[in-house]
């Protein structure tokens, strides 16, 4: 489990503020165990789980931004859970920054899979271990800390929004749609993303879309004898399996019209580090062709994520009358999710596998993507604060993944500045087992958050002179 050995520490860069950094060390024992005490929640936002651990970790959240110096307040609203609140009013004319988290978490999964209990958080080697350590109670932490060093009066007003329900989607990923006063400040901050590797900082500048699928066969009344009718009767399952594969071409690629794809324009991963971070063993290849930046940034994905039909152990010898598969479609950064989601529909209605005629629907709400200007004082504020929290140069890049609050906000307030960067990296294990947080990560981020502070307020105040 030893992971500090992924790479030498970062010296600390000259121009930054040691007083901060020294504060910030000074707090992390009380940090780390705030971060305990939250990652021992089971708050699992997921159908079928029990409620109460989202309002215990409401609480919990809401307790620790109250010591913080914070006026916290509870957002309700239906259908969803609960919503922390909180301001700290910062200097007369200074800017506005609003800092986003959320205390939800995925299912634990197969926790045979698990090397610790993963409702029990473990320290091990410099790290802790256990089910939304990383994603995204870190970032709640890293939040926490930035505010807590400057003993609750920042050189930067502050606007605090840390929601129950991201995992799995709310009316809340639309509010600042109907309510943008609400979230109104010069920069946002989002704490639900983190570096490329240990010790890279890295700022997210783009995010795909995302909207899901449900495809469906149905051939007969009920299953029949394979040996009796298999040959003329329709088989679903085949009929499925047969439209599912028309969906990538024969090197890989999405074969589906109307889906938006475009060459990266930033960085690229290396095929080697990203083949190591997905666990592709050697020997099998990648799909699709193109930089990898153009396959899972900035050009479409579809994975088969569920399948209904017969399990092989103890199948019977029969005929399927009914097959059923949730897609999950990511989409191009720039493109409207519902209109990806559309195209997507039409193809698999087009398909008459055997002359099968499939239902496809759509299986909730589309969340649409985002691409951040990167030109403004806030991203020069917080490339600065990065660069001195790990002591090299940061870097941007895109995620595959879909946050649709952050869509939201971007089309809700475009003369905010919005910001992705948090504590976790590319190999926590998020939405996995033995899912970690390093706590040098942690430290330096909640430096980077409080450097971003100081580095922000400065640059507006010299820009407002002159």
């Amino acid at each position: 489990m030893a992971e500090r050995a992924e790479r030498e520490p970062a010296p600390a860069d000259p121009g930054g503020r040691p007083e901060l950094r020294e504060r910030v060390a000074e707090l992390m024992p009380e940090l780390e165990a705030e971060l305990m005490r939250l990652a021992a929640i089971p708050s699992v936002s997921a159908p079928g789980f029990p409620r109460e651990p989202l309002r215990e970790a409401h609480d919990a959240v809401a307790d620790a931004f109250s010591r913080a110096g914070a006026t916290v307040e509870t957002l309700e609203l239906p259908d969803t859970a609960p919503i922390v609140t909180a301001e700290v009013p910062g200097p007369p004319g200074a800017p506005t920054v609003l800092l986003y988290a959320h205390y939800d978490v995925q299912p634990p999964g197969d926790e045979a899979a698990w090397r610790t209990p993963p409702f029990e958080p473990r320290l091990t080697d410099g790290a802790i271990y256990g089910r939304g350590v990383a994603d995204d109670k870190a970032n709640v932490v890293m939040h926490l800390g930035a505010l807590r060093v400057f003993d609750g009066r920042p050189p930067v007003g502050i606007k605090v929004v840390v929601e129950g329900q991201e995992e799995v989607g709310s009316p809340f990923d639309d509010l600042p749609l109907r309510e943008p006063d609400r979230f109104r400040a010069d920069a946002i901050v989002v704490g639900d993303a983190g570096n490329a590797r240990p010790g890279l900082p890295t700022l997210t500048t783009a995010i795909r879309g995302v909207a899901d699928v449900v495809v469906e066969a149905r051939t007969l009344a009920a299953p029949v004898h394979s040996g009796e009718f298999g040959g003329a009767a329709p088989d679903a399952l085949l009929a499925l399996l047969h439209a599912l594969a028309s969906l990538h071409d024969e090197r890989g690629d999405v074969a589906v019209r109307g889906l938006r794809r475009e060459p990266w324009p930033g960085g690229d991963l290396p095929e080697a580090e990203f083949r190591e971070l997905a666990g592709v063993p050697d020997g099998v290849s990648l799909m699709g062709t193109g930089s990898l930046g153009e396959r899972i940034w900035s050009g479409p994905a579809i994975t088969v994520t569920g399948l209904d039909a017969p399990a092989v152990e103890g199948a019977p010898s029969a005929v399927a009358a009914h097959a059923r598969a949730r897609l999950n479609l990511r989409v191009h950064p720039g493109q409207d999710a519902a209109e990806a989601r559309a195209a997507l529909l039409e193809h698999l209605r087009r398909q008459r596998p055997f002359g099968v005629e499939l239902d496809a629907y759509a299986d909730g709400d589309a969340g649409n993507g985002f691409r951040a200007d990167t030109k403004g004082l806030a991203y020069d504020a917080a490339r600065a604060a990065l660069r001195s929290a790990w002591g090299v140069e940061p870097i941007e890049r895109a995620v595959g993944g879909a946050i649709p609050f952050v869509s939201a906000l971007s089309r809700a307030l475009p003369a905010s500045e919005i910001l992705l960067f948090g504590a976790q990296d590319a190999r926590c294990g998020m939405h996995a087992p033995n899912e970690r947080v390093l706590l040098d990560e942690l430290e330096r981020a909640i430096v980077a958050e409080a450097e971003f502070f100081a580095h922000y307020a400065a640059r507006k105040e010299d820009h407002s002179r002159g």
